[in-house]
């Protein structure tokens, strides 16, 4: 349940921090055989979210794929699997404010009077969100997206919110072949 919350809470923060991501494939394919797709319902059942949030992540894949010529199929040649992942870190801002002096705390004691010391302490989510995109006729993995996002507590328009967030991850697919 824990992993549910910290995970939305990263993606209604998108207004508010960058998304970072990331992707990795398999240099031995070729991409541009692959015309249709499907979603590895068995792997997006156990994921960790509500069924409302799924439905928002698999909207905004199947958006992305028909913007790249893919189309949803019952015999597909990808199978594309989510996973989410949320941490907590722990952020503490020290603002000091006052004059240089001597002892423990020079902003605070000493000949030259006491400063202003105000210590903050928050707590901030990082949720990842993978994509998985599978040949379905070996099963092997050949591409993978992440996305990575800071998270506060509000949250508004989140359908676009993840649209945006989908739309990162995915914008490296298909790869781009290297040339030598």
């Amino acid at each position: 349940m824990k992993r549910f919350i910290l995970f939305f809470l990263a993606l209604s923060s998108l207004q508010c921090t960058s998304i970072r991501t990331f992707s990795d494939f398999d240099k031995e394919v070729d991409f541009n055989q692959f015309t249709t797709y499907a979603f590895f319902k068995p792997g997006i059942e156990e994921v960790k979210i509500s069924d409302l949030d799924k439905r928002r992540i698999i909207t905004a894949i199947e958006t992305q794929m028909k913007g790249k010529s893919l189309r949803l199929s019952s015999d597909p040649q990808l199978l594309i699997n989510i996973a989410v992942n949320a941490k907590d870190r722990v952020i503490i801002q020290n603002n000091n404010f006052g004059w240089g002096g001597w002892g423990w705390n020079p902003w605070a004691f000493g000949p030259w009077g006491g400063g202003l010391n105000n210590n903050t302490v928050t707590t901030q989510t990082e949720g990842e969100l993978f994509i998985d995109i599978i040949d379905a006729k070996t099963k092997r993995l050949v591409w993978q997206g992440k996305g990575k996002g800071g998270i506060t507590e509000y949250s508004k328009n989140r359908d676009e919110r993840i649209q945006t967030f989908v739309g990162e991850i995915l914008k490296n697919y298909p790869p781009i072949p290297e040339v030598n």
